[in-house]
């Protein structure tokens, strides 16, 4: 027998101890088997603090959602504010100049025969015709409220007469024009409202 057959003979034969130590050590949960998970029932005591506990965080969550809700509205609310703001940016200057709306009607509504008078209500008639276009033109609008069905929206009744040609609820004479500005009302048209024959008696 040769050298280089023993030499073969000394590989073939393993070392099981050499083998472990190459494998390298085995898994912990192959080592030691994993421990049973024993419930452990609770106590009146301690199912009571869950409860409660369970109730504070409903009551917290709930609160949440209300402030939430508050603060969506509260933005919803300021944005709206901030764009009327912006919209009606003219209506209290609008309401200041309505009453010199009425002092021109006043003025021309009286005639006279006079020329120079005359010429000086043309010209005051220029004047009021110039202030409305203007005013009209940064949104303010007269209501007309002559023969329409009356609108307490809009109307404002200063009283009622009977009639036997305007249908009743109608409003058979304006006394006084009402305006609005950009459908926001400014002032209500004062109007006598229509009834049937009759139906004003004792």
């Amino acid at each position: 027998m040769t050298m280089d057959s023993k030499t073969d003979k000394k590989k073939i034969k393993a070392d099981p101890a050499a083998d472990a130590a190459t494998a390298g050590p085995l898994p912990a949960s192959a080592a030691k088997p994993t421990p049973a998970v024993v419930a452990v029932p609770l106590t009146p005591e301690q199912i009571d603090q869950l409860k409660e506990r369970a109730a504070k965080a409903d009551e917290y969550r709930e609160r949440l959602l209300r402030e939430a809700a508050d603060f969506e509205n509260y933005k919803k609310r300021a944005t709206r504010e901030r764009q009327d703001s912006v919209t009606y940016a003219n209506e209290g200057l609008l309401q200041k100049l309505i009453p010199i709306l009425d002092t021109f009607e006043m003025a021309l509504a009286h005639t006279t025969s006079d020329a120079a008078a005359q010429s000086l209500q043309a010209g005051v008639l220029m004047i009021f015709n110039q202030l409305k276009s203007t005013l009209a033109g940064a949104g303010l609008e007269e209501i007309d409220a002559r023969g329409k069905v009356f609108d307490p929206n809009w109307h404002e009744a200063v009283s009622q007469q009977e009639s036997s040609e305007v249908p009743e609820g109608h409003v058979t004479q304006q006394i006084r024009k009402g305006y609005k500005y950009r459908n926001r009302l400014i002032r209500p048209a004062g109007v006598v409202v229509a009834k049937k024959t009759g139906s004003l008696k004792s």
